[in-house]
């Protein structure tokens, strides 16, 4: 079924109060293609969803887009919902937020493309002595990574090489934050030290 195309641009940050058994009855007719349905829903937890990708993203036209694309999602998997899974809410919320995140790692990722790309523009070809200090200096690097834990490690590959912020990593880790950051913390500490010794 189609995307619901509203007459007028619905005003996503305006507060809405329904309760939570109409929202799943709103939630089961448009699973059954209830555009008027879909309209109603999205008025009610627009705001929740706007709030939830605007935290993650903090720039508001940024938001406005991917609050778009989490009511596509939600109309094209409404379907899916599972109502002993959680409210309507929770569901919408946890749509808003996997799709925020995946704009920032996107962003990011496009960022990191065009700082390679501009180094490689801008330095020269390296001659047959550059080419032998920097496969000395990988050698090296390597080494060093080698002996750290093996989640020293893993932090500083999701951090440095994937672009995880300490949040994430400790997210991807399954521990605390403050634990994340002091893997981090000791694994730099330590390449530091051993890259510095070999110096």
């Amino acid at each position: 079924m189609a995307f619901p195309s509203f007459s007028a641009p619905r005003p996503i940050w305006q507060p809405w109060g329904i309760a939570v058994d109409d929202l799943t009855v709103l939630l089961d007719r448009s699973a059954a293609g209830d555009q008027g349905a879909f309209a109603e829903l999205y008025d009610a937890v627009a705001p929740l969803v706007f709030g939830v990708v605007k935290r993650v993203l903090r720039d508001r036209a940024q938001a406005e887009e991917v609050t778009q694309e989490v009511f596509v999602n939600m109309w094209r998997d409404c379907g899916r919902y599972d109502h002993e899974r959680g409210s309507v809410r929770t569901w919408a919320a946890t749509i808003a937020h996997r799709r925020a995140v995946d704009r920032v790692r996107s962003e990011q990722a496009h960022r990191n493309r065009q700082e390679r790309d501009a180094l490689g523009a801008t330095v020269p070809t390296d001659g047959p002595e550059d080419l032998a200090v920097d496969r000395e200096s990988r050698d090296r690097a390597a080494a060093a990574l080698s002996l750290l834990t093996d989640v020293q490690r893993e932090a500083l590959e999701l951090a440095y090489y994937g672009g995880l912020t300490h949040v994430e990593v400790a997210s991807r880790q399954g521990v605390a934050l403050g634990t994340a950051k002091t893997r981090i913390r000791d694994g730099l500490a330590r390449l530091r030290a051993v890259l510095g010794e070999a110096t």
